[in-house]
C-alpha cells in the first residue's frame, strides 16, 4: 500500500512527465486544476493517458471555489478544470472563460465513516448519532465545513434530514479540506464523520475504520464536471475528452464516483 501512495506522490512531483527521451518542454505541458477529492483518482487517470500518448499533464489540486475565482480573474493559466460542483463551471462559462460547457464526470456520495473503536453504531440513516451525541457517545463528529464547499453542504443537508442536526451542531470538528478532515479522523479526535466516498476509498481511511453510504436523495446532487478553458491546448482537449474513455471511467468508479447514467 505504501508502494502504491509513493508512485502517486512521484507522479505528481514529476508532473508526470513522459519517461523518453523525446519528453515535451515543460511550457507545454498543460496545467489541469482540480477538486481535491480526485488527488487519488486523477494521477492514475494521467498516468494511463500518458501511456496511451505520451503526452503528460500537470494536476494542481484545491477547493474549487478558490480556483475557479482565480481562472475567473485570469491567472493559474490553467487549461482545464475538474470541478467538485458544476455551478462553479458555469459560473466560469458566463463570464466566458470555458471553450465549451463541459462535461460531467462523475456524481459524488457521502457517508457515515465510523473509526475503530467507536461506539457509535454504523446506520445508513443516522438513527444512532443523535442518540449517540444525548448519551456522550459521540465527542466529536467531523465534517468538511458547509461554507466551504458542496460535500459539507451535503453534510449539513443529510443531517438536517435525519434530524439529527441540533444534537450534533455543538460537537462538530469542520475541516477547510479533505486533508484536515482526514487528519481529524485519523488522529482519533473524533467518534464519527460524514465524508465523502472518495475520500473513504483512501487507503489510510480504509484502513482506519468503516463506511456507509446515506441515501443520495437526503442532499443536493453532487455532480462533477470537467470543462475545457478558453484558452486549452490540444493535449488538454485530449485530456478533456480521454476522461471519458472507459479506461479513465473505471478509475473513476474505483475511487467512488457513480458515473454519469448511474454507472
Amino acid at each position: 500500500m505504501k508502494s502504491r501512495r509513493a508512485a502517486l506522490q512521484l507522479a505528481i512531483a514529476a508532473t508526470l512527465a513522459p519517461r523518453t527521451s523525446h519528453a515535451e518542454p515543460i511550457s507545454s505541458v498543460p496545467s489541469v486544476a482540480a477538486a481535491g477529492d480526485l488527488s487519488e483518482a486523477l494521477p492514475a487517470i494521467a498516468t494511463a493517458f500518458q501511456k496511451r500518448t505520451g503526452k503528460s499533464v500537470r494536476l494542481v489540486f484545491g477547493p474549487t471555489a478558490a480556483l475557479a475565482t482565480q481562472i475567473e480573474k485570469g491567472g493559474g493559466a490553467y487549461e482545464l478544470l475538474l470541478a467538485s460542483d458544476e455551478t462553479y463551471v458555469q459560473q466560469l462559462e458566463r463570464a466566458g472563460r470555458t471553450a465549451n460547457s463541459g462535461a460531467l464526470y462523475g456524481v459524488g456520495r457521502i457517508g457515515l465513516f465510523l473509526p475503530k473503536g467507536s461506539k457509535v453504531r454504523a446506520d445508513g440513516r443516522l438513527r444512532d448519532l443523535g442518540a449517540a451525541a444525548k448519551d456522550g457517545r459521540l465527542q466529536r463528529l467531523a465534517i468538511l465545513n458547509p461554507t466551504g464547499g458542496p460535500y459539507g453542504l451535503a453534510a449539513k443537508e443529510a443531517l438536517t434530514r435525519a434530524r439529527v442536526w441540533t444534537q450534533v451542531r455543538g460537537k462538530l470538528s469542520l475541516g477547510e479540506t479533505l486533508g484536515q478532515t482526514a487528519q481529524h479522523i485519523t488522529s482519533g479526535a473524533v467518534q464519527a464523520a460524514i465524508i465523502p466516498m472518495t475520500l473513504a476509498r483512501t487507503p489510510k481511511i480504509e484502513a482506519a475504520g468503516d463506511f456507509t453510504l446515506l441515501p443520495a436523495d437526503w442532499h443536493h446532487p453532487l455532480r462533477q464536471r470537467a470543462v475545457l478553458l478558453k484558452d486549452g491546448g490540444q493535449t488538454a482537449e485530449a485530456f478533456y475528452r480521454f476522461l471519458r474513455d472507459p479506461e479513465a471511467r473505471a478509475v473513476f468508479r474505483r475511487y467512488g464516483f457513480v458515473l454519469p447514467g448511474g454507472r
